[in-house]
C-alpha cells in the first residue's frame, strides 16, 4: 500500500529524509555550473597552448631537422602522461589531481608536497606567460619603458583573475572562445602551410656540427616545455560534469589536438622558411605567412593570435593557481584559508593571492634580474616535473599492488604507458637544467614549515600523537 500524503516510509526518521533532501539539493545544485567534455577539453588546450610555441620553431631550427624527431618522441611522452591523468582520474575523480593521486599512494607529506610544487608552478609560470603576452601586445603598442611593460603584465594577469572570481560557467565560456580564436591561425598554418613546403627549406638534420643524440635531446628539452597543463583538468575534477568519464576523454583529446597542431605546424614551418632566416626568426609564423603570400601581414595576425593565446592560458592557469591549494586545504595539509569560497562557489582567497604573487614575478622580471624570463620558465618547468613524476609512480604502484582484477593484456599496456609517462617526467626534469632544479628544489624545501605550521595548528604533531591545548600549556 503507497505512503498517503505526509506520511514517510517505514523506518526512516525525520532526520533522514531532511539529509536525503539536502544530498539531493546539493547534486541538482552541483550539476549547474560544471564543466562538460568541450570546456574541459579546451582548458587543456588553453592551458597547453600558451605562448610559447608562437617562438618554439626558431629556437628548434638551431639544432636542424631533428627537432622534428625530438618533437615526435616529446608528443609520444605527453600522450602516455594524458593517459596515466586519465586512468588516475577515473579512479579517483576528486579535486586536487596530482595532489590527490600522490596523497592516496604515498600518505600526507608526500600529497602536500605534490600540491606545494604544483602551487609554484602555477603562479610562477603565469608569470612567463604574462611576460611573452607583453611582447606581442607591443607589436602593436610600443610601450618600451619597464613601467608601461609592467602595467601590460598586471593587466594580462588580473583580467583573468576577474573572469575567474564571477564564476565557473565563465571561465569554461572564456577558455571556449579563447582556445577557438588562437587555434583559427595555427590550424591555418598548420594545414595550408603544408602545400607551399620547398624541401630545400629543411635544412640539415643536425646543425649543430656534434653529435646527432646531443642535438636531439637538447631540442626534446626545449620542445618539452609547451606541453605543461596536461594535468589540468584532474585539478578541477570536482568541477567537471561525470570525472569519472571525462577526465580521461578530455586529457588525451586535448593532449592529441595539440600534438597534431605542434606537429604540423613545425614540419609546415620548417618547409615554407628557409633555415637560415628560420633560427633567427623572432616571429616564425608570421614568417611562414608572409612566404606563402607575400606582404605583411603575417606579423599583425600572428601577433593577435598570440595576445588571445596568452590571455586564454593565463585564465586557465588562474584556475588551478586556487583550485590545487583549496583540494589540500580541505584535508588540512593546507592554510584553511584557501578553502575559502565565494558565493559563486571560487576560491577567491587563492585567485587573488596566486595573481598577487604572479605580480611580484612579474615585476622582477622587469626590475630585479637580466634574463629574468628564461629563468622564471626553467623553474616553473621543474616545479612541473614533481607531480608528473609523482602521478606516473602512483599509477604504477597501483598496479603493482592493487590491480589483481586487471587481465594481463591490459595490466602489460597499462605498465608499458606508465614506464613512458615516468621516463617522460625525468626528461623533463633534465631539461630544465641544474640551476633551476637548484632554485627550485629550495622553493620546495620552503614549504616544509608551512606543513609543519599547518599541522601543529590543527593540532596535530606527528603519527597518532595528538597534543592539547591544555596539555601543550602546563608547566611540568
Amino acid at each position: 500500500m503507497g505512503d498517503s500524503h505526509g506520511e514517510r516510509p517505514r523506518g526512516r526518521t525525520a532526520a533522514e529524509e531532511g539529509v536525503i533532501r539536502d544530498e539531493a539539493a546539493e547534486v541538482i545544485a552541483s550539476e549547474h555550473g560544471k564543466l562538460g567534455l568541450p570546456a574541459s577539453i579546451s582548458l587543456i588546450v588553453g592551458n597547453i597552448v600558451g605562448t610559447g610555441v608562437f617562438l618554439l620553431p626558431a629556437s628548434l631550427a638551431a639544432y636542424g631537422t631533428v627537432s622534428i624527431l625530438a618533437m615526435g618522441l616529446v608528443s609520444i611522452g605527453a600522450i602516455a602522461l594524458a593517459m596515466v591523468f586519465g586512468r588516475l582520474g577515473a579512479r579517483l575523480p576528486a579535486g586536487g589531481g596530482p595532489y590527490a593521486y600522490a596523497k592516496d599512494a604515498f600518505g600526507e607529506f608526500p600529497g602536500f608536497w605534490n600540491a606545494w610544487s604544483f602551487w609554484l608552478t602555477a603562479w610562477i609560470g603565469n608569470a612567463a606567460i604574462a611576460v611573452v603576452w607583453v611582447n606581442y601586445a607591443n607589436y602593436f603598442l610600443h610601450w618600451d619603458s619597464p613601467g608601461a611593460q609592467i602595467a601590460l603584465a598586471l593587466t594580462a594577469l588580473w583580467i583573468p583573475a576577474l573572469v575567474n572570481l564571477t564564476g565557473v560557467k565563465n571561465i569554461g565560456a572564456f577558455a571556449v572562445v579563447t582556445t577557438v580564436l588562437k587555434f583559427i591561425p595555427l590550424i591555418f598554418v598548420a594545414v595550408v602551410g603544408l602545400f607551399f613546403i620547398r624541401g630545400g627549406n629543411f635544412g640539415p638534420f643536425n646543425a649543430t656540427g656534434g653529435n646527432w643524440l646531443g642535438a636531439l635531446s637538447t631540442a626534446g628539452a626545449l620542445a618539452l616545455f609547451i606541453y605543461s597543463g596536461v594535468e589540468s583538468v584532474t585539478i578541477v575534477a570536482e568541477k567537471i560534469k561525470d570525472p569519472a568519464r571525462n577526465i580521461g576523454r578530455a586529457s588525451v583529446y586535448g593532449v592529441l589536438i595539440c600534438a597534431a597542431m605542434y606537429m604540423l605546424s613545425t614540419v609546415a614551418i620548417f618547409g615554407t622558411v628557409p633555415h637560415q632566416a628560420l633560427a633567427t626568426s623572432s616571429a616564425p609564423f608570421a614568417d611562414a605567412i608572409n612566404n606563402m603570400f607575400g606582404g605583411g601581414i603575417g606579423g599583425g595576425i600572428m601577433a593577435a593570435c598570440a595576445i588571445v593565446s596568452g590571455i586564454g592560458a593565463i585564465n586557465g592557469w588562474t584556475m588551478l593557481v586556487a583550485e590545487m591549494p583549496m583540494a589540500a586545504a580541505r584535508d588540512g595539509l593546507f592554510p584553511g584559508v584557501f578553502a575559502r569560497e565565494s558565493r559563486r562557489g571560487v576560491p577567491w582567497v587563492g585567485i587573488v593571492l596566486g595573481t598577487s604573487l604572479t605580480s611580484l614575478v612579474a615585476v622582477y622580471n622587469y626590475f630585479g634580474t637580466t634574463n629574468g624570463f628564461n629563468k622564471i620558465l626553467l623553474i616553473a618547468t621543474f616545479t612541473t616535473v614533481i607531480p608528473y613524476f609523482f602521478s606516473g609512480c602512483a599509477q604504477l604502484f597501483w598496479l603493482v599492488t592493487r590491480a589483481r582484477r586487471v587481465s594481463g593484456t591490459r595490466l602489460g599496456r597499462d605498465l608499458a604507458i606508465t614506464t613512458v609517462a615516468i621516463l617522460f617526467a625525468f626528461w623533463m626534469t633534465y631539461g630544465a637544467g641544474t640551476e633551476a632544479i637548484f632554485i627550485g628544489f629550495l622553493m620546495l624545501l620552503v614549504g616544509i614549515p608551512v606543513y609543519i605550521w599547518t599541522k601543529a595548528k590543527r593540532g596535530e604533531y606527528g603519527p597518532g600523537d595528538e597534543v592539547t591545548p591544555s596539555s601543550s600549556g602546563r608547566s611540568q
